[in-house]
């Protein structure tokens, strides 16, 4: 059976810190570059959905209902306005799913299942799944299917707080679910040059985290914070906008390190 080339998890259990605009920005960014990707929006926010201008009253197959194996990847899967790029969307149904599948034996295995079982396996490229701004079971899920975890980090104060937790968790995962998982990489969001605290947490997760952190570091930009509103990922809403081509070459970024780590 074959499956996705690459699953890369979107993880962080801070809210606020860019997690949806770099899942959906990247993802649109890796389409633009001939890539099929498909984001599974596992957060009951929702905000990756909307971000990508899926209406709520036409999200009538959902993330919840591949969870729960009502539906298969294919069935639920929609196409986007970016070309090559599909999206699973998220409904708050996602709110009750970890009370209806807390007892299941396989309540972490759902999400992998659904992915790896797809008939005909599932015709992307690069899988991005957004979580949701917790190390819930839907994260862990997420974790459990993933092959790789990438860390949006925002460049302020506790930058680095939290991070410890995600990195055990991701350990734990490894070690007891799913030996293949990796850390993809640490980015770096929300930076303004002209802060000199933004440049000093740049040093210090660059000095904790070494070569795990990429290059490309993503600015606040308003044009990137706008664009959800129209329903649309920063690169389509303002191609030349500082943000877009931030994201752009992360994109480039993340494919030269997922090759990197097919080849490990």
């Amino acid at each position: 059976m074959s499956t996705p080339s690459r699953i890369i998890t979107v993880a962080n259990q801070k809210g606020g810190v860019g997690k949806t605009t770099t899942a959906i920005n990247l993802a649109t960014a890796l389409a633009a570059i001939g890539e099929r990707v498909l984001i599974v929006d596992i957060d009951p926010q929702g905000n990756a959905s909307t971000g990508l201008g899926i209406d709520r009253q036409a999200r009538m197959v959902s993330s919840y209902d591949v969870l729960t194996g009502a539906a298969s990847v294919r069935g639920a899967a929609m196409d986007t306005a970016v070309p090559g790029l599909a999206i699973i969307p998220s409904t708050l149904d996602l709110l009750g799913i970890e009370m209806e599948i807390a007892e299941a034996p396989d309540r972490v295995l759902k999400l992998r299942r659904a992915l790896r079982e797809a008939p005909g396996g599932v015709p992307y490229s690069y899988v991005l799944i957004d979580c949701p701004p917790s190390l819930n079971l839907l994260t862990l899920n997420a974790m459990a299917a993933a092959d790789s975890v990438l860390v949006p980090l925002q460049c302020e104060f506790f930058a680095l707080e939290g991070l410890s937790q995600l990195l055990e968790t991701v350990e734990q995962i490894r070690t007891s679910i799913n030996p293949r998982l990796t850390i993809q990489g640490i980015v770096l969001t929300m930076f303004d040059r002209r802060n000199n605290l933004a440049n000093q947490v740049v040093e210090d997760v660059r000095a904790h985290m070494g070569d795990t952190v990429y290059e490309t570091v993503i600015p606040r930009n308003v044009r990137v914070s706008e664009a959800p509103s129209y329903g649309k990922p920063a690169i389509l809403y303002d191609l030349k906008c500082s943000g877009s081509q931030a994201y752009l070459q992360l994109a480039s970024e993340v494919i030269r390190r997922e090759r990197r780590l097919r080849a490990a």
